[in-house]
């Protein structure tokens, strides 16, 4: 099937890929992932180089006041929320969970500030739970090369987790975001070189060849 195929060359080119944000422990991927809403991971890693050498713990995190975390973080986007989120997400950590960040996805979304997406890639990338998360290269790329048709990142899940076996689902994530990273781009696809232009429905790849 032409979508086997797909995920096969996926897999092919992407293989060792893995997440681009840099983390140390658990908390820090969790805290890196919160940090990278609507913002990339480049600059994440800017933030957290200045924020991890002092503030890598539930404990030193939950001790800062809003004011002083949104001042760290502030060339991150959506500062004052994320702020909000991560002091109280420490707090949490330290009340339910003793300071641990939990494994299953079910346990991550009740922390504060951590929805479906940052508890997949916390759950698959720390503790290998099979995992897609659809963030906005997932959910871009799979419908492009027609793997999914859902209109939400929830519904496009469900479909790439019926589409690719479950033990590559974590490593799935990773191609698939790579792809939409060095190819697939928003705005100006590279389609003269992917390796998937033969088999690739989308229909304005013409205008990305050509650009």
């Amino acid at each position: 099937m032409k979508n086997d195929k797909i995920i096969a060359i996926l897999e092919e080119v992407y293989k060792d890929s893995k997440t681009a944000l840099k983390f140390s422990s658990p908390f820090e991927l969790l805290v890196a992932v919160v940090l990278s809403a609507q913002c990339t991971d480049e600059r994440v890693n800017v933030v957290t180089a200045r924020l991890f050498p002092r503030y890598a713990s539930p404990e030193a995190l939950a001790s800062l006041k809003r004011e002083e975390l949104e001042e760290l973080i502030k060339d991150c986007g959506l500062y004052r929320s994320k702020a909000k989120h991560l002091i109280e997400l420490s707090e949490q950590l330290l009340k339910n969970f003793a300071g641990k960040v939990p494994e299953t996805v079910e346990e991550l979304e009740s922390l504060s500030g951590v929805g479906h997406k940052t508890a997949n890639v916390v759950a698959s990338v720390v503790y290998k739970v099979p995992a897609i998360a659809v963030d906005t290269h997932v959910f871009r790329v799979s419908h492009r090369l027609g793997l999914a048709k859902g209109k939400d990142p929830l519904a496009t899940e469900k479909e790439l987790q019926k589409l690719i076996p479950e033990e590559k689902w974590s490593d799935a994530h990773h191609w698939l975001i790579w792809h939409g990273r060095k190819v697939c781009k928003a705005r100006k696809p590279l389609c003269g070189g992917c390796p998937l232009l033969q088999l690739c429905p989308f229909e304005e790849k013409e205008l990305g060849k050509k650009a």
